[in-house]
């Protein structure tokens, strides 16, 4: 899903990912009125997990991996949450992306609390035998503290359904009863769900006509920059150009392309070598800093890390800004956005597609009855669009920015949740 690594989440100003998330969290909580227990209880996850494995590699030689588990709150119900195979994986990020989940699961209104789990390698250079080996190894040393009514696990950051497929089978093998509602994002001859593949994107994609129908105007027409051509990116611009927009500008790793009159996005997507960039066969080439303040009407973040700054902020000439990666607009330059009247759909809301998809996988495990891919999207687009509205209607309530009302959508059911338990 969706999330990015933690090399390319580190804060412009000094405040870290966690930092910035509990501050978030807090505003949210001070604005509906909860007290400082609420906060003390949900600023830091309840259960955190570290495990060290020992895997044995082609060679021979043996490897000690470290892996993490974390679990926001489970005052609703399980926590849910993707497991990662990345090097530069940190505790403090654990924690911070477990909160996210726990909002995302809120907005969409899931029986779920948030997770992350996560293992230091990198896969990209080991066999997949090593992969396999260490992708057991893991579910081994985790297996007494997840389960589908406990934590259940999804794919994240270079991990994929193989890997799924693999944990699962060997937690079948150590409780059996509970399998396969254990880990979503398997599979779908092992209990995955159809209608999976490009859930995050459509998700996003449906988010930003949502945000569109807002403000009264259609796509036909819109001019739109996709800042970050990659899975993601490259999907939403095919998606909104399919459907009458002009996408006048994209970015890639290596600088971006800008063209008033509008870019063939076929040929783009056609164009693109093995690693799904395109701008180095252009000559007239911007900055990705350049392309952002280009005039349009829709800006689409689809990069990861950081993009706006402040200052950048203030010349971003788009009415409408949706975030398609991790955080790409800090809290300082957001408040430079809502000052400036431009909707910002951020990342925490518009990235509940992946998610929900996971959910009804876990439904459709528990009841031994799959749906069909038409019925997966039906229910997913319901689900988006309520989602967009209940924040939207926040924002609109107490006057904030969109960032602080799916925050406080996704922090009050956790709160009411703890408060019935008798917990705050």
């Amino acid at each position: 899903m969706a999330d990015s690594v933690a090399s390319a989440d580190k804060r412009q100003q000094g405040t870290s990912m966690l930092e910035e998330t509990q501050a978030i969290v807090r505003q949210a909580l001070d604005v509906l009125g909860y007290g400082r227990e609420a906060f003390d209880l949900l600023k830091l996850p309840m259960r955190v997990l570290t495990v060290r494995f020992p895997v044995r590699m082609d060679d021979g030689s043996v490897r000690v991996f470290t892996g993490y588990r974390v679990q926001h709150n489970d005052a609703i119900g399980p926590t849910k949450g993707g497991i990662r195979l990345h090097p530069d994986i940190t505790l403090e990020e654990m924690e911070a992306l477990a909160i996210w989940m726990s909002i995302r699961c809120g907005i969409a209104e899931l029986p779920f609390g948030g997770a992350k789990g996560g293992i230091v390698c990198d896969p990209r250079d080991m066999s997949f035998s090593e992969i396999e080996r260490v992708s057991r190894s893991f579910v081994r040393a985790v297996s007494q503290v997840v389960g589908p009514a406990k934590d259940v696990p999804t794919p994240d950051a270079f991990s994929n359904s193989q890997n799924m497929a693999w944990m699962l089978d060997e937690y079948s093998h150590i409780r059996e009863s509970d399998s396969p509602g254990f880990i979503t994002g398997k599979p779908v001859i092992l209990g995955g769900t159809r209608g999976r593949d490009g859930a995050a994107a459509r998700g996003i994609a449906l988010t930003l006509q949502e945000a569109i129908r807002q403000t009264d105007r259609s796509l036909e027409g819109q001019r739109v920059i996709v800042q970050g051509f990659g899975g993601i990116g490259s999907y939403l611009a095919k998606y909104l150009s399919d459907r009458g927009a002009r996408i006048v500008g994209v970015g890639d790793a290596y600088g971006a392309l800008y063209r008033e009159a509008g870019l063939d996005v076929d040929e783009l997507l056609e164009r693109r070598d093995s690693f799904g960039t395109v701008t180095r066969l252009y000559r007239d080439v911007l900055s990705n800093r350049d392309l952002v303040v280009q005039p349009c009407d829709i800006l689409v973040l689809a990069a990861s890390g950081v993009t706006v700054t402040s200052e950048l902020a203030g010349k971003i000439q788009a009415s409408l800004v949706v975030e398609a990666a991790n955080t790409p607009t800090p809290q300082d330059a957001m408040q430079v956005l809502m000052e400036r009247e431009i909707l910002v759909v951020p990342d925490v809301l518009s990235f509940a597609g992946d998610v929900i998809v996971s959910y009804f996988e876990w439904v459709q495990n528990n009841q031994g009855y799959y749906w069909s891919e038409s019925e997966v999207q039906e229910k997913l687009d319901e689900r988006v669009r309520q989602s967009f509205d209940r924040v939207y209607q926040v924002a609109v309530r107490y006057g904030v920015d969109m960032r602080l009302a799916a925050y406080i959508v996704g922090v009050q059911r956790l709160a009411e949740a703890s408060r019935w338990r008798g917990w705050i």
